[in-house]
């Protein structure tokens, strides 16, 4: 049996009728950036999630680094704090804002950043909700969450929250997309200014900004699917628990633990022999994927950033041992059940 790690086409055929009304919609306005589809989703995403404000913006990517720039730190060389264990993107985004990763190791149970050693040269924490697992938000530092993982989780939104809409996010549009959501109309103001060129509505840059957009082809489908999103993420939550009980006491397999309130964008096993295990799934058909391979601190992008191998022990076990196995929401049962038997005949 053939088991991808995601499949769109359910969820497409789950909401066709509304994204077909939405794409109409557009066509017969012709108006293809910062529009109507774009305004709409932006309102319906803060109401779904319980923000005040939510700016659509190019990519996830985007969505952290406007976010820091939102909050003053454009262009400072600014500390901030990134986890080891966490996409290449969240620490990119630092440098292309202009500021200077630090990482941190992350605790050995839900592989989250724990409590992040904050001095005064700190001036920025981003929490990564990992996995889709809500990650403690440090006090009395500023932060950008980076929630391209945590769509529906409960955040707060003192702090500005980066969201991404990649294809196998639990709220996917057909590309790239992002989302910044906060509670400061002042800084919703400024994420708006920043994505744009330093624009309003004319062909004046106010200030240094870049051209990050979200699409409005891409919100059409992004609002089709978020009232979905409730029920998608209750059917990631269920799979998961299947996956618990089958996966339970495998001598192959340690899952990773996940918070209370996660919303499983992922399902993440541990094996001492990650890369075998990967082979013998693959020659059964079975995807798996590997979040991820290297800690930030030992890729060659941020050789700059000070980090040296055995400085963060947990994320550097954690990059040789984890596998992500297929989840998504219209995955039928019997595909758990076949990864899981595969998982146990592995010797």
């Amino acid at each position: 049996m053939s088991v991808p790690m995601v499949d769109l086409r359910p969820m497409l055929a789950a909401t066709e009728p509304a994204w077909r009304a939405h794409l109409a919609r557009l066509f017969d306005r012709m108006h293809f950036i910062l529009g109507e589809q774009v305004e709409a989703f932006e309102r319906e995403l803060a109401a779904a999630f319980g923000a005040k404000f939510a700016v659509g913006v190019g990519s996830g990517t985007a969505a952290i680094e406007l976010g820091l720039r939102a909050i003053g730190l454009g262009g400072t060389g600014a500390e901030v704090i990134v986890p080891a264990l966490t996409s290449p993107f969240t620490a990119l985004a630092v440098l292309a804002a202009g500021c200077r990763p630090r990482f941190d190791d992350v605790d050995p149970d839900h592989l989250l950043l724990a409590d992040p050693p904050v001095n005064k040269k700190t001036r920025a924490v981003i929490p990564v909700h990992l996995y889709g697992q809500p990650c403690v938000t440090p006090s009395g530092t500023p932060s950008v969450q980076d929630g391209c993982q945590a769509h529906g989780v409960l955040l707060p939104f003192r702090s500005p929250v980066a969201y991404s809409f990649y294809p196998t996010k639990n709220l996917p549009c057909l590309g790239d997309g992002g989302a910044v959501l906060t509670d400061s109309a002042a800084i919703a103001r400024r994420l708006r200014l920043l994505r744009d060129g330093g624009r309003i509505n004319d062909q004046v840059s106010r200030v240094a900004a870049i051209n990050s957009r979200l699409d409005e082809m891409q919100a059409c489908y992004l609002r089709a699917f978020l009232p979905k999103l409730a029920g998608w993420n209750a059917a990631r939550v269920r799979l998961a628990g299947l996956y618990d009980e089958a996966l339970a006491d495998c001598p192959a397999v340690r899952p990773v633990a996940r918070r209370a309130g996660s919303v499983c964008h992922l399902y993440v096993v541990r094996s001492k022999r990650r890369d075998r295990l990967r082979e013998h799934l693959a020659k059964q058909g079975i995807a798996t994927g590997i979040h991820y391979p290297v800690p930030l601190h030992l890729m060659p992008a941020f050789r700059d950033c000070g980090g040296k191998r055995g400085d963060f022990p947990v994320a550097e076990k954690a990059c040789r041992e984890v596998l992500s196995l297929p989840l998504y929401p219209y995955m039928p049962e019997k595909a758990v059940a076949e990864v899981a038997d595969r998982i146990r005949s592995f010797r």
